[in-house]
């Protein structure tokens, strides 16, 4: 247990990160892993952004409370998050469910609290700061909690607007004058717009600073009602609103001076696929190139990407391009290519997004397509070119992404005997022996010994 201090309001802060839910909508990319250890951005996991988040605002006391598949997010913890200090009353403390309340796993979110209220009452901070391991965005937390000391309040909800149609997966808000909330629904199928921006409404972004005794107070009284869902959405928060307790909400975009704050919930493959798209480009939506707001994570010890002309030119455009990748004679075009990618000779690359140790064969063609880690394409396969091929072998998302999981073993037809290759992809793929990634030559297969292979998941 690390060290209690108290030297500011803002350092008397415990910070609670949800990292249990099972990820069903983005399966196969939560087949081996919980949700906050998807691989994101090339080289980071998705919870580190919400982690560099706390740790840029000075929020260094920080729970994790995973509960499905957690290995691969405890090693990455171990591995990129040691740098924080217990001896400064810093550091990550991992809660998976500890049964010390009951004999259960977390039912939901106010149940995960709730399951480590021990932990709550032993740190005895004046705030707790709960948090997702799964949305992607910048913010300072700081100016959410001197709302919230502010205000006075119990509860201080971060909150932004967004369209009637998008609002609907959301708790959507209704706000008095001083932003107290008095109405509050959780994915509501009509959700009430906002009073002076009629075509939208304000929703919660699932970011909550509680007054530490008054949570505690709340999870035992909702842990004794037998019809609840264990749920800060669906119970503990329209309960306190109906109770007239002090509920606040927080406009982040305001509070921090911001037009077009971007923030996502990364709940669906399509919206993975979407946020990933949202890196690239000359003016990215989220640009990770911020020196004053850096991403912290667990890196592996590789040489730089190398980019070769073989027999004709190389393309590269609007792309991520991780460290040992090795891209020879191809064109890769709004892409990210994670550590240790090969792409082959006159392979194309468009729209997608590539994990650690992924190899593409000569003369391969990806349209919109997310690979899992350890994947090999073998030469000529086309991916995301026939969707009805494709919704045969793999996951087609509603968007018309193509996603294959984890170490999917493909043959020269990609899964389907239907599946045909061009003439330029057969001589492409059988004249060469390319790519090579230290000195050894292309060989359909799994990947193995290839740069990705010291973290399996």
């Amino acid at each position: 247990m690390l060290r209690h201090r108290r030297s500011t309001a803002f350092q008397d802060t415990l910070v609670m990160v949800m990292a249990g839910g099972r990820g069903e909508r983005l399966y196969p990319l939560t087949r081996d892993r919980t949700k906050g250890a998807v691989p994101f951005g090339g080289q980071y996991r998705l919870i580190d952004f919400t982690l560099s988040n706390c740790v840029n605002s000075d929020l260094c006391r920080i729970c994790v409370l995973p509960q499905y598949k957690s290995a691969s997010l405890e090693r990455h913890l171990r591995l990129g998050w040691s740098f924080l200090r217990p001896e400064r009353d810093e550091g990550i403390e991992v809660l998976p469910p500890q049964q010390r309340v009951d004999e259960h796993w977390y039912r939901g979110t106010a149940d995960a609290v709730y399951q480590n209220i021990y932990t709550l009452r032993q740190y005895a901070p004046a705030q707790t700061l709960i948090l997702s391991s799964d949305h992607l965005y910048r913010m300072d937390y700081r100016l959410l909690l001197e709302h919230h000391l502010q205000a006075g309040a119990e509860l201080t909800i971060a909150c932004m607007s967004a369209d009637l149609g998008e609002a609907r997966r959301f708790g959507v808000i209704q706000a008095g004058p001083e932003g107290q909330v008095i109405g509050f629904e959780e994915k509501p199928a009509h959700p009430k717009p906002m009073l002076l921006s009629p075509g939208r409404a304000l929703v919660s972004m699932g970011i909550y600073v509680f007054d530490t005794q008054a949570l505690i107070d709340l999870l035992e009284e909702d842990a004794s009602q037998a019809q609840s869902t264990r749920d800060f959405g669906r119970d503990l928060i329209p309960r306190m609103v109906r109770e007239g307790r002090r509920v606040q909400a927080c406009d982040v975009a305001a509070a921090q001076g911001k037009v077009g704050f971007y923030w996502r919930d990364i709940g669906l493959v399509d919206a993975y696929w979407e946020a990933s798209m949202d890196l690239l480009g000359e003016r990215p939506a989220f640009a990770l190139y911020q020196p004053d707001w850096p991403l912290y994570t667990w890196q592996q010890a590789l040489p730089p990407a190398r980019i070769v002309q073989t027999g004709q030119s190389t393309e590269v455009a609007d792309s991520l391009v991780c460290p040992g990748v090795v891209i020879e004679g191809a064109r890769v075009h709004r892409a990210i290519l994670s550590p240790g990618v090969e792409i082959g000779y006159r392979a194309e690359v468009y729209d997608s997004v590539l994990m650690d140790g992924v190899k593409v064969g000569p003369g391969a063609r990806l349209h919109r397509v997310i690979i899992d880690k350890g994947v090999v394409v073998p030469p000529g396969v086309e991916l995301g070119i026939n969707p009805e091929a494709d919704r045969q072998r793999f996951t087609l998302t509603p968007g018309g992404v193509v996603v294959l999981g984890k170490e999917t073993r493909l043959d020269r037809g990609g899964g389907d005997q239907g599946t045909s290759l061009s003439e330029e992809a057969i001589e492409a793929a059988e004249s060469l022996l390319l790519p090579r990634l230290y000195g050894q030559p292309f060989r359909p297969g799994i990947a193995l010994g290839g740069a990705s292979d010291k973290i399996a998941s």
